[in-house]
């Protein structure tokens, strides 16, 4: 019960990686609220967390909705202890590409969802979060290496992961900690949205060939990192970035 007690938002907390996260969470402790905007996903993802939790319908790329979304939990549940800003990915609309194809339009709905809505994740919080509290920023280990038609996201996902410098920075006077997890490849429905569903398989395994644990992550994987950069036990960890990769970045040149 590491967060026992503690007050958590956890964006896009209603599937994949962020709902492990919550379930996490809530194995943990932990109670609060998890946002997202398909109702059905939240209805049922929240009912899996219980009586702790409650489902916000928000969307992360506008201000008003993120102001209500700290508002809200902090009127249900009081001042805020974590914040995981985890909500990204492929945006809705938006096309992948490489810098030839790719215009205005595909660049700010995605960095809309992937870099502008973490900053303001984190701005709409403060005024709703005890000082001492940890912020877990989700980046990814795209912003390590080039992928094919991903360099908005992983321009995107770098970014998140110097913010979790900055930031800790700014927040030093609160004692706010602002920490990092960048996930590698992991079992989500984000592979029906990066890939087309008949290639969905062959790439996982062209994924597993270049992760040196011999697997693809899953969501509670990620879930647990965040659970300790999230809880006391890593009070003297700030503005530092756990890679949750299978050893993907650390050890590429590794190959069986």
């Amino acid at each position: 019960m590491r967060l026992k007690n503690k007050v958590a938002v956890i964006t896009g907390g209603n599937s994949g990686i962020g709902f492990g996260i919550a379930k996490e969470f809530q194995i943990e402790g932990a109670k609060g609220a998890i946002v997202g905007r398909t109702q059905e996903t939240l209805d049922s993802s929240v009912a899996q967390l219980g009586d702790n939790f409650i489902a916000i319908s928000a969307d992360v790329t506008k201000l008003e909705d993120l102001e209500r979304v700290f508002k809200q939990t902090y009127e249900k549940f009081g001042k805020i202890d974590i914040v995981v800003a985890n909500a990204g990915g492929a945006a809705t609309g938006a096309n992948l590409g490489s810098v030839v194809d790719i215009g205005e339009k595909d660049y700010d709905l995605t960095m809309d969802l992937n870099l502008k809505s973490v900053y303001f994740t984190v701005h709409k919080a403060l005024p709703y979060m005890n000082d001492g509290g940890s912020i877990v920023l989700i980046g990814s280990n795209a912003g390590h290496v080039g992928l094919p038609a991903l360099s908005l996201y992983g321009g995107a996902k770098a970014a998140v992961i110097a913010w979790a410098k900055g930031f800790s920075l700014d927040l030093l006077a609160r004692k706010i900690r602002v920490n990092v997890v960048s996930p590698g490849a992991t079992e989500t429905p984000v592979f029906g949205k990066f890939v087309q569903a008949d290639q969905v398989e062959a790439v996982k395994k062209q994924l597993v060939a270049g992760i040196p644990a011999g697997r693809i992550g899953q969501p509670q994987d990620i879930g647990k990192a965040v659970v300790y950069l999230a809880s006391d036990e890593s009070s003297f960890v700030i503005g530092n970035e756990i890679l949750v990769d299978g050893g993907s970045v650390n050890l590429a040149p590794f190959r069986d």
